[in-house]
């Protein structure tokens, strides 16, 4: 059995076993069980009364969260001509089309968060599925990261968006915040992410929409939240 850290069985303690906590009992509660050495994140997982089966409730997109992530996104923007101008403008790390996708394929090159790609270019990155979609890297029009729109994108990722899908069994995770958030910010977050998982709701889903919520530090423990969101 694994040996759990003195911090980690002091934060522990902290939890109250099978309590659901108020929101903002919960962003308070994710700071003081913040353990790790570094500036952990807060992450969220909802579990949803989802049948992933059918393809309407298999849920996807993105969200700019209002008081970002506390992380620094590098991101690539595969585009051509006046995009790969546009990219540039608006800030993006790195730009490029056939060039940098050589790169990636030959040299295994993967010094980005994020890549943006221009509808043309979707061909190209097709043999390149293999490698960057394991790893969660593969654009995609449900996320915004297929667009002709490259200004936007590129300013999206770098104010805080975040991607999210649900899992086989109906699950959403993502990041919302950091530890060193303020209580304020991190509650306007997670605000901000149920109610956008509130609004993409599938008109067919029958009963409970959502089954349970709860956030955690890195290598915190977890913290049940009450669903007071779609109140």
């Amino acid at each position: 059995m694994k040996k759990r850290s003195k911090k980690y069985t002091e934060a522990v303690s902290k939890v109250e076993k099978g309590k659901v906590y108020t929101k903002e009992e919960a962003v308070k509660l994710v700071k003081e069980t913040s353990t790790s050495k570094f500036d952990g994140s807060v992450e969220i997982a909802v579990r949803l009364n989802l049948d992933t089966k059918k393809a309407d409730q298999q849920l996807r997109g993105a969200i700019v969260l209002p008081k970002g992530t506390g992380k620094t996104n590098r991101v690539l923007v595969v585009a051509r001509g006046p995009k790969a101008a546009e990219a540039k403008e608006a800030g993006a790390d790195f730009v490029g089309d056939t060039d940098i996708l050589e790169k990636i394929e030959k040299e295994n090159w993967f010094e980005f968060d994020t890549m943006i790609a221009t509808p043309d270019m979707m061909p190209l990155l097709g043999k390149l599925g293999k490698v960057l979609g394991p790893k969660g890297l593969m654009p995609n029009p449900k996320t915004g990261t297929v667009t002709m729109d490259i200004k936007k994108a590129v300013e999206e990722v770098k104010a805080g968006r975040v991607e999210y899908r649900t899992d086989t069994f109906g699950n959403i995770h993502s990041v919302i915040g950091k530890a060193s958030f303020s209580e304020a910010d991190l509650l306007e977050n997670l605000e901000a992410f149920m109610g956008q998982i509130l609004r993409i709701k599938p008109s067919t889903v029958k009963g409970d929409y959502i089954k349970n919520i709860s956030i955690a530090s890195t290598m915190g423990p977890g913290i049940k939240i009450e669903n007071s969101f779609d109140k």
